[in-house]
């Protein structure tokens, strides 16, 4: 008989961070009891690294302060067997005190003028350096002898990150034979050395991913793996070189670490992150994610409790992405006993109804299209408003429509047809010619793309193509020169420098009630489904960035750019230039059928940074458009608090229902739960069903066939509600 190993099995995780006082107050039983009321079935224990829970035989493998020659680390793993719980192993290992740089000063990494790097009283160790290479292999290596834990997991095993450059001698070597070159001595992205130092980095971070693999494997058995821990966070991983393609690619579980808040992103984050790691790990591969039972924030309270309120929706919005729970304390000891008792439920639930969150697939709308090269060779040091921002913009727009999508790797577009109707391509600067071609192999087969700003401008690897790749394709031209910016405005300058509008065409006004204005045009045409529910407007207000173009003959021209004029003193706050022919919003038809959308100005862009409605309108309208209205989840009654995740688990469909109704001024932040509801729920599923079960609120509700949807009303959602259609 076939056994599944424990990492295709174990679904409910807890660790207790613990820290160096915690031998002294360790309190064993009651944390087993803990282990049984929260229903976990592995545990991650602190061994070693930077602070050691066991006595290690290396003489500078420093002890927690008051270890002694106590083996807490060895305890706790056989409480948990004799419990019958997974054990993972914890490491933190990216820097070392005082004693260690002294025995091994060619370990550490070093600024260009030879100075060590360091964190508060600690010494940075290189990647480049036996420390990864021999110690941490041999310090796993004796954890394995004493305690044979089922894996390994380490907490910053990715060593230095991209904002600083490592000269010690291990590296300059290393890179030497890597690109034949120096170290750059500057971030700068025209240095072709800078550019290998960037390749070479995430291909060190992979291959040390492999390196802990074997080690482990060879020591433990094939199933003793090493996870080290990935963030939800594309930046985060591009900042410290790891490349989620190719690691995950290698991963039997991902350990996720996505724990932080944000001043843009909402619990819809967690989602999110769940749904692209899973594209990229495999939807059969689990993902447990930590989930603090302490405040995050800035500051962060690590002794005091998270509201559970806020733990429910982060938790529950990781379901609906496919996340596993793991809570998560720092300390083996509170005074604020409040964070104890908020896992059960949750936990309870989960095991009550782990039948329906695993061995599922995805049912998207919508594709939209990430890579992290976009964000490192096209972002580049502007990646946070350059690249990720339009990305957020457009998938922030389809939560608030209730628009299931799915993020889609740039590499992953050949296998999108049949899957999607339609992809988007947020800002996707960098794009190769295989990645090209697929976005016209897509469109041939009858595919619909939605492009913005500058999209297929340059290479993979960053270097202009001159105009757009895509240019033939949508029927519009790069040309010089752009408008406006991409970043924040500021809000102490009285006249904004990006006071700008979009005017829509046709223009309608004319038979529009309000005053006569002799400057419009009498109506003439129809306007374009894009623009449904903006019959009372000719103009928009934008404040975005606009890269000029042209647009070909065939090509629709459904909005241009009105550039900025003053606002104060509102006397002067008319517009100066109202007319323009520099299209912000264009469409076309392929012969395949497929629809052809670009978003010239970044209202995705915009929409992240300012949350204006009419920009999160327009984007949905398109991927409605592109889709052909046939979307497979429609909502009504929701005023866009709801947002949907569609499932298809073998003759039964499951449908997430999270509640995004924010009661905090900082996102990803709540200390109350609001209900919402009713909520109508329409899916166009291509069969009736016998039953539909609400897992949540317990209970069966009647449904109905209209046309080709099925139909039925959910009362109220209060964090979330999971739908079995069967």
């Amino acid at each position: 008989m076939n056994v599944e190993p424990w990492y295709k099995t174990t679904l409910r995780w807890g660790q207790t961070n613990l820290v160096e006082c915690d031998p002294e107050r360790y309190d064993a039983q009651w944390w087993r009891e803990h282990w049984r009321k929260t229903r976990v079935q592995g545990v991650i224990v602190n061994a070693g690294g930077i602070v050691a829970y066991y006595p290690s035989k290396f003489p500078l493998h420093h002890r927690a302060e008051k270890l002694g020659e106590r083996d807490l680390y060895g305890e706790i793993v056989k409480a948990a067997r004799e419990e019958g719980l997974k054990v993972i192993a914890r490491m933190d290992s990216n820097r070392v005190a005082e004693d260690f740089f002294e025995e091994h000063p060619d370990w550490i990494c070093r600024d260009i003028d030879g100075k060590p790097y360091t964190q508060g009283d600690k010494y940075v160790t290189c990647i480049g350096s036996p420390y990864y290479t021999e110690y941490l292999p041999a310090v796993m290596e004796e954890i394995i002898a004493r305690s044979n834990p089922d894996g390994f997991a380490d907490n910053s095993w990715a060593g230095l990150p991209r904002d600083k450059i490592c000269y010690c001698d291990n590296c300059k070597s290393q890179f030497r034979a890597f690109a034949g070159k120096e170290l750059p001595t500057s971030h700068d992205w025209s240095d072709g050395a800078y550019r290998d130092w960037i390749r070479w980095n995430f291909q060190r971070r992979t291959d040390l991913w492999a390196l802990n693999n074997r080690t482990t494997k060879a020591a433990g058995g094939e199933h003793c793996t090493w996870m080290g821990m990935i963030s939800g966070e594309l930046l985060y991983n591009s900042h410290r070189f790891i490349d989620l393609q190719q690691i995950l690619a290698q991963c039997a579980i991902v350990m996720l670490d996505h724990q932080r808040r944000n001043a843009y992103d909402g619990f819809e984050q967690n989602t999110e992150a769940g749904k692209r790691l899973h594209e990229i790990a495999g939807w059969n591969t689990l993902i447990p994610e930590s989930t603090p039972q302490y405040q995050l924030g800035n500051p962060a309270y690590r002794l005091a409790s998270m509201p559970p309120a806020e733990v429910r929706l982060w938790a529950t919005s990781g379901f609906a992405g496919g996340i596993q729970p793991w809570w998560h304390h720092i300390g083996a000891m509170h005074e604020d006993r409040r964070q104890y008792t908020t896992a059960e439920p949750i936990f309870a639930w989960h095991e009550t109804n782990e039948d329906i969150l695993v061995n599922r697939q995805l049912l998207p709308d919508v594709g939209v299209v990430w890579s992290q090269q976009n964000h490192d060779y096209f972002g580049r040091g502007e990646a946070k408003e350059k690249t990720m921002a339009p990305y957020r913009g457009v998938v922030k727009a389809l939560d608030r429509h209730a628009i299931p999508y799915v993020p889609l790797h740039a590499d992953d577009i050949a296998t999108a047809f049949g899957r999607v109707g339609a992809i988007v391509l947020p800002n996707v600067g960098a794009l190769s010619d295989e990645q090209i071609g697929h976005i016209k192999a897509f469109v041939e087969q009858g595919g619909s793309v939605i492009a913005t700003g500058e999209t297929s401008s340059v290479d993979s690897l960053g270097d202009d193509r001159g105009d757009l790749a895509l240019a033939e394709l949508f029927g519009v031209r790069r040309k010089a020169g752009s408008h406006g910016g991409t970043g924040e405005r500021n809000p102490n300058i009285e006249i904004f420098e990006r006071h700008s509008y979009l005017r829509l065409s046709p223009e309608v006004r004319a038979g529009v009630y309000g005053p006569h204005d002799a400057t419009a045009p009498a109506p003439t045409g129809k306007r374009h489904p894009i623009l449904s529910g903006l019959e009372e407007t000719d103009t928009l207000p934008f404040g975005g960035y606009l890269p000029v173009m042209s647009a070909d003959e065939g090509t629709q021209v459904l909005a241009t750019y009105i550039p900025d004029f003053p606002i104060f003193p509102p006397e002067t706050s008319w517009m100066r230039e109202p007319q323009t022919d520099l299209p912000a919003i264009t469409v076309r038809t392929h012969p395949s059928g497929g629809k052809l959308i670009w978003f010239a100005a970044d209202i995705d862009r915009c929409f992240a940074r300012e949350d204006q409605f009419e920009h999160a309108l327009l984007i949905a309208n398109a991927v409605r458009h592109a889709i052909g209205g046939r979307s497979k989840v429609r909502l009504s009654g929701t005023h866009g608090i709801v947002t949907a995740e569609l499932y298809r688990q073998e003759n039964r469909h499951i449908l997430h229902l999270n509640n995004r109704l924010l009661v905090s001024r900082q996102p990803g932040r709540q200390y109350d739960l609001v209900p919402v509801g009713p909520v109508e729920v329409r899916l166009s599923i291509g069969s009736a069903a016998d039953t539909v079960d609400l897992r949540v609120g317990g209970r069966s509700v009647p449904a109905v066939v209209v046309g080709d949807e099925l139909v039925f009303t959910v009362d109220h959602i209060l964090d979330h509600e999971v739908v079995v259609i069967g």
